[in-house]
């Protein structure tokens, strides 16, 4: 009984339990992995748009562009991008003079890496449900007068978004247990406010056991709301 009351102080909110930090690392981790999905989306829309181009260059990067991320670790391209970049930047800032000092923000840092390799999973993703499409409907939408943007936002992403959501939610699940990567570049996420919270009490087992809890929670919640979306536009095109 004692170690339970124990335990519900050291996880409650105030000066004596470490729940502030870990609701705040859990806010950064959602933070970090929206941000960084939508990046990815971006780039794996442009990504999956080059590959089905009829443009040699544009294919040739982004054939280049989804085998490099997917033959290199994860956490080599956040260090890449946190130390490397850092370094290119400050470069670049102290030759135009404009500042002696410069740091890339961790945020940044791990919204740019975590999607520039999200990216590259979208971008099959989108590709595979964009090729789903039968070529005829935007043949038929050319012929009706409709330019390639028009035939695009009109014709294909309305079609493309049902096939290509079970995919994208897996890739959601992903980027969210891989934001915890980025606590290896001192960026104060759930795992590694749990970390400093269980190096400070030596309750190891609790705190550890309290953030695969979190990360279950948003998992099943993230999952439930892709399934209702995957339902919804289900409806939705039967309807039409």
């Amino acid at each position: 009984m004692d170690s339970m009351v124990s335990w519900l102080t050291l996880l409650g909110f105030g000066d004596k339990g470490w729940g502030d930090e870990l609701l705040r690392g859990a806010w950064l981790s959602l933070e970090i992995s929206i941000s960084a999905y939508i990046v990815g989306l971006a780039l794996g829309l442009a990504g999956a748009l080059a590959k089905l181009s009829k443009r040699r260059t544009a294919v040739f990067v982004a054939v280049a562009y989804t085998t490099i991320i997917r033959s290199i670790p994860d956490i080599l391209i956040i260090f890449l991008i946190y130390y490397t970049a850092t370094d290119a930047l400050r470069s670049a800032v102290t030759f135009t003079g404009l500042a002696s000092e410069f740091q890339i923000n961790g945020f940044v840092a791990a919204t740019l890496s975590l999607g520039i390799v999200q990216g590259g999973y979208s971008t099959e993703v989108l590709r595979g449900a964009i090729a789903a499409i039968p070529r005829g409907q935007a043949e038929a939408a050319h012929a009706l007068g409709l330019t390639r943007r028009q035939t695009f936002f009109l014709v294909t992403l309305p079609q493309m978004i049902p096939l290509a959501l079970p995919g994208l939610g897996n890739l959601w699940l992903v980027v969210l247990k891989e934001s915890s990567l980025v606590s290896l570049i001192g960026f104060t996420e759930l795992v590694l406010a749990g970390k400093m919270a269980a190096g400070a009490t030596r309750d190891y087992f609790l705190f550890y056991c309290a953030i695969a809890l979190v990360f279950l929670m948003m998992s099943g919640l993230s999952a439930t709301l892709f399934h209702a979306l995957e339902t919804a536009t289900a409806s939705s095109g039967r309807r039409r």
